[in-house]
């Protein structure tokens, strides 16, 4: 890794965390345990005691299915009593559990192959993935191609299924940033030569999803690509540079749509009558099923909002149900698990920058910040921290491609640990 790397920012910091661990290694005698570990010019020996140094992390892939186990059950409970509603009336009541089991065990097999991908075989797919996924993006604005579902054009048909490009959209400008970063390393400070390239990409992905209209696939891919610049050493003034930029953005395009400013004086105050049965309908329901879920919940499968009355109950309000039929240690319980899950993604990443495999690093906390700041979102949207917006719970909420891509992802930072660990024992990958 080269000196400009580490001269920075956050990598300094992680450059005297290294260096913490040196010394204390020092302090102790060499033992058979101890890892090498490169940074720059210098060589630590990291302890590996209680760590398995073969395979991956087995234990974020068992809180990763168990997320994805609570969500299955949790899309049963939620979409149930669907078929009772004539607009449903054709599905069964296990309609959806069945096609939510289906995506699984599709992403599943997709997820497998994914991990078999080496990482450098990843990143020199990164610019055509981004290419795809802008081909993808331009299709689905196009009438016949693009399926139209509540006056959004965001899904393409696939016979019996639906894709989303803006889920492939996440994933690519994440292997597109990082990607980027590592050929842009030795001008990085320089805004027009680093930063300025990938805001016009960003800028061009936003206004195609911007047009289907998708603000919230649009929101998160801004936070990836401006986490990856901020991770990758960009300077700080010209990440703040980019963050007013997007807030403002963000505030002209609330301030010159209608429905857009309808929706934030619903979320100021849901309760009053012209919002409540309107664009405030969704989130009254929603915390409505949260006063009812209290500390323990009314149970599995007791929800009373999932009956009619919660729209999207089994989609981008899945935690609603979740606090109604778990109350709040089971919402708690959900959060200390994403918590924890982004912390080993991020550490993972970390380990792998340390080892000068910057690429690898970069997608490892790339895919941390979307599974964070997508659960971040979603969660505040439903407790009403948040303004109302179509983001769906990563892992848990119904819905095939975004369960594709987020089995994909988690099997690349699996893929980043098990490359990590085998480089340790001086393996190849």
């Amino acid at each position: 890794m080269s000196a400009d790397l580490v001269s920075g920012g956050w990598m300094a910091s992680l450059k005297r965390w290294a260096q913490g661990l040196a010394s204390g290694s020092a302090a102790r005698p060499a033992s058979v345990d101890d890892l090498p570990v490169r940074l720059g010019e210098q060589q630590f020996r990291v302890s590996a005691s209680g760590m398995s140094r073969t395979g991956f992390d087995q234990a974020l892939f068992w809180v990763a299915f168990g997320i994805v186990a609570w969500g299955l059950v949790m899309v049963y409970s939620a979409s149930i009593a669907l078929p009772d509603n004539p607009r449903f009336a054709r599905y069964s009541h296990t309609h959806f559990l069945s096609r939510h089991l289906a995506f699984i065990a599709v992403a599943s097999v997709v997820g497998l192959l994914a991990y078999q991908v080496r990482m450098d075989t990843w990143e020199r797919w990164a610019p055509m993935l981004f290419v795809a996924s802008l081909v993808l993006l331009i299709l689905v604005l196009i009438p016949g191609i693009g399926k139209v579902v509540y006056g959004a054009r965001r899904w393409i048909s696939l016979g019996p299924i639906s894709f989303q490009p803006s889920e492939l959209a996440k994933f690519a400008i994440l292997l597109y940033a990082a990607n980027y970063m590592v050929r842009k390393l030795d001008v990085k400070e320089s805004f027009v030569k680093s930063v300025l390239p990938m805001v016009l990409a960003v800028g061009v992905v936003g206004l195609l999803l911007l047009a289907e209209p998708d603000m919230g696939a649009f929101m998160v891919i801004a936070v990836i690509a401006m986490g990856i610049l901020f991770l990758g050493g960009v300077n700080m003034r010209e990440v703040m540079l980019i963050l007013v930029v997007m807030i403002t953005a963000f505030v002209l395009m609330i301030l010159l749509s209608e429905w857009r400013r309808e929706r934030i004086f619903a979320y100021l105050d849901p309760w009053d009558p012209k919002h409540a049965l309107g664009k405030g309908y969704q989130l009254t329901q929603a915390l409505i099923a949260f006063g009812r879920g209290e500390i323990f919940g009314v149970g599995l499968g007791g929800s009373i909002e999932k009956l009619h009355w919660l729209p999207e109950a089994h989609t981008d309000f899945l935690l609603a149900v979740i606090g109604e039929e778990f109350g709040l240690v089971g919402v708690l319980t959900l959060m200390i698990c994403f918590v924890w899950m982004v912390r080993r993604i991020m550490l993972i990443g970390r380990q792998a920058i340390l080892m000068e495999r910057l690429f690898s690093g970069l997608v490892a906390q790339g895919i941390g910040l979307w599974i964070a700041f997508q659960a971040f979102i979603n969660m505040g949207v439903n407790l009403g921290a948040l303004p109302t917006k179509g983001l769906t719970l990563p892992l848990m909420s119904y819905g095939g491609s975004a369960i594709l891509l987020n089995f994909i992802s988690l099997a690349v930072v699996l893929r980043v640990d098990a490359e990590n660990r085998a480089l340790m024992q001086g393996g190849r990958v």
